[in-house]
């Protein structure tokens, strides 16, 4: 009996012992956080996409309250977070426009042409070391295979038909989809943006036409009757300046190939 009453008083004792040494240790080596850093995590959504380019929401946090980051350098929460963080922080939030990832290819499995029937692996950066980078004839056009579509923490970008489109409501603007891209096909545009040059062939127009029914051509059809001057050919392939661009829409109606959408 005395050496159980042993036992149990020695594991009190020990017990006691590391509660003591764990709670003078947590007072000694406390780390003392920054209340806006707490505050400013508070109200981050919490996804810890990288869309900011911080590790997550916590290294976000401290950077905005050391004055580090922007207010409104979270895209997943917008102006109305930019907003709060702005008035815990004391600082204006100033304008940001909505961007949304977008496709630069419509050439789905209907509008272009493949060179061979590929059996493999589906993914698209292993593509690069296959016959012309991939079974379709545009060597500029999507591949299908959806690493895109892996990566995207928002069920915002699906491969339909051979192609990756984007949810436009769903994207916040992460960028996650943009790095996953080996083809560099998808980039960041005004959410309000209602003209978009959805191809990336940089091929001459009797070539691009050999391989998709909806490439750009480099024509300048849209560039000659675009109002606001906000059209410019590049490599044959028109870019739209968006902060000229009003949207009247003329280019769309010029394009012959329906490569403006």
């Amino acid at each position: 009996m005395s050496g159980i009453i042993t036992a149990t008083a020695v594991v009190a004792a020990v017990g006691l012992f590391i509660g003591l040494f764990l709670g003078v240790a947590a007072i000694k080596f406390k780390v003392e956080v920054d209340p806006k850093e707490e505050a400013v995590l508070g109200l981050l959504p919490g996804n810890n996409c990288g869309g900011c380019g911080f590790a997550g929401c916590s290294g976000l946090a401290a950077a905005i309250s050391k004055g580090e980051a922007a207010v409104n350098a979270c895209p997943v929460g917008g102006e109305k977070v930019a907003a709060q963080i702005a008035e815990v922080m004391g600082v204006e939030s100033g304008v940001q426009e909505k961007q949304v990832a977008f496709v630069k290819c419509q050439g789905d499995c209907d509008r272009t042409r493949v060179d061979y029937d590929y059996t493999g692996m589906e993914d698209c950066g292993m593509l690069s070391f296959v016959p012309n980078g991939g079974p379709k004839k545009c060597n500029y056009g999507c591949l299908g295979y959806g690493n895109c579509v892996k990566v995207c923490p928002f069920d915002a970008i699906h491969v339909v038909n051979g192609v990756a489109v984007v949810d436009k409501e769903a994207c916040k603007a992460c960028g996650k989809c943009v790095a996953a891209c080996p083809k560099k096909l998808i980039e960041m545009v005004p959410y309000k943006a209602t003209s978009l040059v959805a191809c990336s062939s940089k091929e001459k127009g009797p070539v691009a036409m050999k391989t998709c029914d909806t490439a750009c051509i480099g024509c300048s059809l849209c560039k000659r009757n675009c109002p606001e001057d906000a059209i410019v050919i590049e490599d044959f392939l028109a870019k739209i300046d968006y902060d000229k661009c009003t949207g009247c829409g003329v280019c769309k109606e010029k394009c012959p190939k329906k490569a403006i959408v």
